[in-house]
């Protein structure tokens, strides 16, 4: 029996294989790991020229107060985040998590101010319950809806030059703008924004017509198809998070070092604090501090530290402190880099720990992050 055949496939899939690309299985859909190029140099031409990442498998959700307010949905949605949504100006973009009563993290997503409403982006594994969740907690006083459309992420330096050969406008735009425009005749919402480090744009793009896109992204010579398997080291350089790994509903936003997600108006003090799940541990972790924290990683050596790796405050592995949520080797800063929880104890940047490999354990130290300074237009 062929496994793939219960995989969802993204409007994009047939593009993929006629680009050679080898797929795997990722969140219940069959995506593109890598091309013929690899995934060093994917990651690569991400970081110099323009990367093409079909990122279809994402849920693009509509939330429409039932009064047609936005400042109604505004309102619903913040009962369910820690985030300043009243506050977001039209056309501006903020990234955002669901919490839970525990102050756990049930997804993170990329909240939209679009006209009388708001556009999320929720991640793949976890859109069904998200929209199950909204129905659940706000759905007497909002419309929710699970729209079906692809969505590309165009990223790298040259990104908005390539895009500009379609949409000459989207110059002017900065980072985490968002707008409505035109690509080749065909009806799309752009964001500058994404998951790599680097400028660039994400698009929302009708499925009939994502192929079409796609295609005329990639005619030109900046741009390539790039992977989940760069997609991945891209986003580790980046220090962000990957929901599931980095974060989860054990984990709450201060300590993966998210507090800066979370404006003053949801804090201790501000207009509209503590009203979303989990309020009263986070907001205590805020005024007080976590007892752990997200840190990044730099290992010694050229061995990669993988996820769940044990971490120790000493050279003989006795006394366990933590372990690594995401690890690999970075092409851009040419060595392992890793992310982790450790005790605030042993969070300052310079710290030396160790981590387990293979029954060795390897001097690491704690970097700051991002392992990359990030290009993003301002």
């Amino acid at each position: 029996m062929d496994d793939t055949a219960a995989l969802k496939k993204t409007p994009l899939h047939a593009l993929h294989l006629s680009l050679g690309a080898r797929m795997v299985p990722f969140a219940g859909y069959e995506m593109p790991v890598q091309y013929s190029a690899g995934v060093l140099k994917e990651h690569l031409q991400t970081r110099a020229g323009a990367g093409l990442f079909d990122v279809s498998h994402m849920g693009q959700v509509v939330v429409r107060a039932k009064s047609g307010r936005y400042e109604d949905a505004a309102l619903a949605l913040e009962s369910l985040v820690p985030v300043d949504i009243l506050g977001l100006a039209e056309g501006r973009q903020r990234y955002g998590f669901f919490t839970d009563e525990n102050g756990g993290i049930l997804d993170d997503l990329m909240i939209t101010h679009l006209d009388d409403h708001l556009f999320v982006v929720v991640n793949a594994a976890c859109k069904e319950a998200d929209v199950a969740h909204m129905q659940k907690h706000i759905g007497d006083r909002c419309d929710i809806s699970l729209l079906d459309r692809a969505l590309v992420a165009l990223q790298g330096p040259r990104a908005v030059d390539v895009l500009a050969e379609l949409w000459a406008d989207v110059a002017a735009m900065k980072f985490m703008d968002v707008r409505h425009c035109r690509l080749h005749d065909v009806s799309c919402l752009v964001s500058r924004s994404g998951y790599s480090g680097e400028d660039g744009f994400e698009i929302s793009v009708p499925t009939n017509k994502a192929e079409d896109v796609a295609r005329r992204l990639l005619e030109h010579p900046d741009a390539q198809p790039i992977g989940l398997g760069a997609r991945d080291s891209l986003r580790l350089e980046a220090g962000l998070c990957l929901y599931g790994n980095d974060i989860d509903t054990t984990t709450t936003p201060v300590e993966a070092a998210l507090e800066w997600a979370m404006q003053k108006a949801r804090r201790t003090g501000g207009a509209r604090a503590g009203d979303f799940p989990g309020a009263a541990r986070i907001l205590g972790e805020l005024d007080n501090g976590a007892t752990r924290r997200r840190v990044g990683l730099k290992p010694e050596g050229k061995a990669p530290v993988r996820g769940h790796s044990k971490l120790y405050a000493d050279a003989e592995g006795k006394t366990e402190i933590g372990e690594v949520t995401s690890g690999g080797f970075g092409p851009s800063v040419e060595g392992p880099v890793a992310m982790g929880y450790v005790p605030v104890s042993h969070a300052a940047v310079g710290t030396q720990i160790y981590a387990e490999v293979r029954g060795k354990y390897l001097p690491a130290t704690v970097a700051a992050l991002p392992f990359i300074t990030p290009t993003y237009k301002r």
